[in-house]
């Protein structure tokens, strides 16, 4: 467990954040971050089920962020009851494993529609009203995936590295405006969605998959992500903008 100093990101305290896939993993591990941070901050996910438990307050929204008339409708609801959204956080993903050649049709679209498709929709509709105000951040949470290639995870590879230039691209047409869009990337991190992996091949790397094992010797807490994501939101990183950090304790070598 960390302890956010609300001193520490400066621009933060007060400030709206939006962050999708908050009931759970990286996504709750940013949301919670944030609130300590002392931001307002609106979780949205598509589960209805219990949320992680938090000790900070988090206003629960359900969207499901594939849906783009869901994504506007609970913009407008966060910006109507809480105020003008000033950081945007795009977590929201799915991993579908397979061979490409047993990858359906049903696969590739639904990780395409959530890890992509969600992006494009919840970016859109928050920054449309950044626009007006002059200012406003957005970090995507990707994967290092995007950057190399993993046997069995061609969809969500693709998937990732498709949100990843989109938020550079989105980062590039907004910077007129005061907007920053920024990705971070994680590697192997201590989730659910990791929970189906074989750690010890994570962590030495598999020669016969073509992976090379995490230097660093260990898997990444949710909190380790939920920091870097608090840097770029912040003032700190006011002069950073269509970057793309990854925090994956040096498992891709930044190739």
């Amino acid at each position: 467990m960390y302890v956010t100093n609300r001193q520490d990101h400066p621009g933060l305290p007060g400030t709206v954040a939006l962050v999708t896939g908050a009931a759970g993993g990286i996504g709750a591990a940013v949301a919670t971050a944030l609130a300590r941070a002392g931001m307002i901050v609106a979780g949205v996910d598509v589960r209805d089920g219990p949320w992680e438990s938090r000790p900070e307050p988090i206003a629960r929204h359900l969207a499901d962020v594939r849906d783009p008339g869901q994504v506007d409708a609970v913009v407008s609801r966060v910006e109507n009851e809480l105020g003008p959204i000033g950081v945007l956080v795009n977590v929201a993903g799915v991993l579908r494993t397979g061979a490409v050649t047993d990858l359906s049709a049903d696969d590739w679209e639904h990780v395409f529609a959530v890890n992509a498709g969600g992006v494009f929709h919840t970016l859109r509709a928050v920054t449309r009203h950044m626009i007006p105000r002059g200012r406003g951040t957005v970090v995507t949470v990707a994967s290092n995936a995007a950057g190399v290639p993993r046997v069995g995870m061609a969809a969500y590879a693709a998937s990732k590295a498709a949100a990843v230039m989109f938020t550079r691209c989105a980062g590039l047409e907004l910077a007129r405006h005061g907007i920053r869009c920024n990705v971070v990337s994680p590697g192997s991190t201590d989730t659910a969605m990791q929970a189906g992996l074989d750690p010890r091949t994570v962590l030495e790397g598999d020669p016969s998959s073509y992976r090379v094992g995490i230097p660093l010797g260990r898997l990444a807490d949710p909190s380790d992500i939920a920091e870097a994501v608090l840097f770029l939101a912040s003032d700190r990183a006011r002069h950073i903008t269509m970057q793309d950090l990854y925090v994956d304790g040096g498992a891709t070598l930044r190739a």
